[in-house]
């Protein structure tokens, strides 16, 4: 019996060291799927839970793309940037968690979201709220920066619908683009198609479609 209790006496310590080393690996797992500067999803993290929220029932794809990023780089410095960034990635995570949503930064000032919707009501609602808490100013040292943002959105129902994620990616970066262009806070699609063609991964026409850099 006194063999058997020092035996697990000296387990213990072996077994909690296993613990500690199991979780920071786990910590060290999950802050490669975060983007440093956000919190938010990376690319290949969102696109797994993306994949998992549209086969499980209604929901809708969203491309967002601020305005005047630039702008506020140009005028009050990167750091002011990455304040707007940080704050928006903050209201992106908010809404999604009110709409059973995943957001991921795609890079740079473009970020994406998956989240559920029942009805284009639905959708509606979702993107309006969405424009008003991105149209919010970030208050940076003494200043209030106000961007905005560009959506493109679009409706997926596994009953009836087929298409993968990429695929909506695209369809919602289009209407993103155009509405952009229109100067409309955003833009949802009617079909699940994409009209324009890729190069190097990257809509044609969409800046960087002609360069070298990877798929978005």
């Amino acid at each position: 019996m006194n063999g058997t209790l020092t035996a697990l006496a000296s387990a213990l310590p072996l077994a909690a060291g296993w613990s500690v080393h199991t979780l920071r690996l786990r910590r060290r797992i999950e802050a490669a799927r975060r983007d440093p500067l956000t919190g938010l999803l990376t690319r290949e993290a969102f696109t797994e839970r993306a994949e998992r929220a549209l086969a499980a029932g209604p929901s809708a794809v969203y491309l967002i793309d601020l305005d005047r990023f630039k702008q506020v780089n140009d005028t009050h410095g990167h750091a002011a940037g990455d304040a707007v960034l940080r704050a928006t990635g903050q209201r992106l995570a908010k809404w999604a968690d009110i709409n059973a949503g995943t957001v991921v930064r795609l890079g740079g000032d473009e970020f994406a979201a998956v989240a559920r919707v029942y009805s284009r009501a639905d959708l509606v609602w979702g993107l309006e709220e969405l424009t008003r808490s991105l149209q919010e100013p970030v208050e940076f040292e003494g200043h209030a920066l106000t961007v905005g943002a560009s959506i493109g959105a679009v409706a997926y129902d596994p009953r009836t619908d087929e298409a993968d994620v990429s695929t909506l990616l695209r369809v919602a970066d289009e209407h993103m683009y155009a509405a952009k262009r229109g100067q409309a806070p955003w833009l949802n699609a009617l079909v699940l198609e994409p009209t324009s063609a890729t190069v190097n991964g990257r809509r044609a026409g969409r800046p960087g479609a002609a360069g070298l850099g990877g798929a978005r």
